[in-house]
């Protein structure tokens, strides 16, 4: 019987609460929502303390989305930091987060009710890194990126400041145990994957410099698990309006598949297991000038990525289904 059938899980050889930052190019591809989704599920089972959730998206929509979706799911308090002069990445696909964040009831009121949203008061992410990673017990906090690295190298290359006399590589040496990254691609058949693509420069120096392990979810592992469209046109009916059901709708003609890169990233740090993946052994991973990735095997490197066997993709898919349709905690009768 594989972990499908249980409820919210914990890796049975870490099960304390895992500390968490999750970094989000919100609003370029729909399975970030998808992914938001599953950490405030995880937050309902006292599974994960969410420390912050990072855009690296370069649009005040992404931020604003991650605001909306704090609250309707009843976090209100999880800090949101962004990213000031980012990557270009604005037209890169239709803009969900915009058309969430501005869905009007036919009162006129917001489609999902919400304080009122102010981009200027959300804090520059690398600030905030800072704050918050001070503050966390050595070697504790585990970063999930699924977008760019723009926000991480700034953070790696960062000063000391008030809040820690540490420069960026000491901090995050110090204090952060893990970055589960959804990048590059290792199969037969690569690609230079969009994440890299679109910061070249900052992920070779990630690659190059980060001081902690680092797991990457490749392009092909997402590519074998496809979060399906029926689940989003039969399984919330316990709702009439759903932010991530209207975001997976706007984001490209129904009925579609989408595969499911940023979830397989946070799943491996939530439920890590061989009914879902197999981790490679010890390397180094390496950029090239052109965004491909390159992973050499040695035991004395800490990186390492992420495969699927066609029953493991299996798994992984009915896993999230079951996670991501069930109400959250708040709108449990």
């Amino acid at each position: 019987m594989g972990l499908v059938a249980c409820s919210v899980g914990r890796n049975n050889e870490d099960p304390e609460t895992v500390k968490l930052i999750f970094e989000t190019d919100m609003g370029n591809d729909v399975d970030d929502a998808l992914a938001l989704d599953m950490i405030y599920k995880y937050s309902d089972e006292k599974q994960v303390d969410v420390l912050a959730i990072m855009s690296n998206k370069n649009s005040s929509y992404s931020t604003e989305y991650i605001h909306l979706m704090n609250h309707w799911y009843g976090y209100p308090d999880i800090p949101i930091g962004k990213v000031i002069n980012g990557i270009d990445s604005e037209n890169d696909a239709r803009k969900y987060a915009e058309y969430v964040s501005l869905q009007k009831a036919e009162n006129g009121n917001d489609l999902f009710e919400r304080p009122k949203f102010d981009y200027n008061a959300v804090p520059e992410a690398v600030k905030l890194y800072r704050e918050i990673l001070s503050s966390q017990p050595d070697s504790s906090v585990t970063i999930v990126s699924v977008g760019f690295s723009t926000n991480i190298i700034r953070l790696l290359t960062s000063l000391p400041d008030n809040n820690s006399p540490l420069t960026g590589k000491e901090l995050v040496k110090k204090k952060v145990k893990l970055l589960s990254m959804m990048a590059g691609s290792f199969g037969d058949n690569k690609i230079a994957e969009y994440n890299v693509v679109k910061d070249i420069p900052a992920a070779k120096k990630i690659a190059e410099e980060w001081p902690t392990p680092i797991v990457f979810t490749p392009f092909e592992a997402g590519i074998a698990v496809k979060y399906p469209a029926r689940s989003i046109e039969e399984d919330f009916k316990w709702t009439e309006h759903h932010p991530v059901v209207e975001a997976y709708r706007h984001y490209l003609d129904m009925p579609y598949d989408r595969p499911t890169w940023d979830l397989i990233a946070l799943l491996y740090v939530m439920e890590k297991s061989p009914e879902y993946f197999r981790e490679s052994a010890s390397g180094k991973v390496s950029v090239n000038d052109k965004g491909y990735t390159v992973f050499r095997q040695d035991s004395s490197q800490s990186h390492s990525y992420l495969e699927l066997d066609s029953i493991q993709a299996e798994n992984v898919k009915q896993r999230f289904v079951k996670l991501i349709s069930a109400p959250p905690l708040k709108y449990k009768k």
